[in-house]
């Protein structure tokens, strides 16, 4: 009995362990040929990010880890300026939850791209090497369109500090 509750705790704690990946094994390919709902209702082709360096940011309103990071986001956009790393934020959400999802980034000065993946979100979470589709995912993307890797749970600032530096190589 004990052994058995030991293992199933393992289990359980393994799964929700944050982890990171390196980005050979990340196929961008799917994150680039798409095209999501931006917070306008209008559609927002991932293509048109390709050439910056990336961090492409996974969530959802009803994610504690989600929202306990963007404030991370937030100031690591707000320090890169116009010409240095975009943050996209990428909701897992149906498109019938627009408006929830425009007043959330609002609430959370959420100053980058936003866009809802609606159906799309799971699988282009599993495309980008996260087969669990677990929440919140981050992707890092070199100007060049490859994935220098990727992190799934709660993204901190060194976090984000490390990616910086490879991504501005």
């Amino acid at each position: 009995m004990i052994r058995k509750f030991a293992v199933t705790l393992g289990l359980s704690l393994g799964l929700v362990a944050a982890s990171a990946h390196a980005g050979e094994a990340i196929d961008t390919a799917a994150f680039f040929s798409s095209t999501l709902t931006g917070l306008d209702g209008g559609k927002v082709a991932m293509e048109q990010f390709r050439g910056r360096p990336l961090v492409v940011n996974f969530w959802a309103r009803w994610c504690g880890p989600c929202r306990d990071e963007i404030p991370e986001l937030v100031k690591l956009r707000a320090e890169q300026g116009a010409d240095g790393i975009e943050v996209i934020g990428v909701a897992i959400e149906e498109n019938d939850k627009l408006e929830a999802v425009k007043d959330f980034a609002k609430a959370y000065d959420m100053r980058y791209p936003v866009v809802i993946a609606a159906k799309d979100g799971i699988p282009l979470m599993k495309a980008l090497g996260n087969p669990q589709a677990g929440m919140p995912f981050t992707v890092y993307i070199g100007r060049d369109g490859k994935a220098l890797g990727s992190k799934l749970g709660l993204v901190r600032r060194a976090d984000l500090e490390a990616a910086a530096q490879d991504l501005l190589k």
